[in-house]
């Protein structure tokens, strides 16, 4: 399994969560996992995805949640899996 960890960070507006989820299905990329909350009018999400359908690369993804981010205003980041754990090792 292509595992990615997908951040999503910025003002809360109407959209954001069906705007990402949207470009994951139409590219065949499974959600296994999500949280969001939202902390005086600013949103946070983060997903875990399994890559393993997904005619795209891991990139190319990235690159489209880079423009689908600039297009609603929040920050969008995406990380393979092996290299959010090594960050984030104590």
């Amino acid at each position: 399994m292509k595992k990615t960890i997908i951040t999503v960070v910025g003002k809360d507006t109407v959209g954001i969560i069906a705007k990402v989820c949207t470009y994951l299905a139409d590219n065949k990329i499974n959600i296994l996992d999500i949280s969001q909350t939202i902390v005086d009018d600013y949103f946070n999400m983060m997903m875990i995805a399994d890559m393993n359908t997904s005619a795209k690369s891991f990139s190319e993804v990235s690159d489209d949640l880079d423009k689908i981010g600039e297009e609603i205003g929040v920050i969008i980041k995406c990380q393979k899996e092996e290299i959010f754990n090594s960050m984030h090792r104590l």
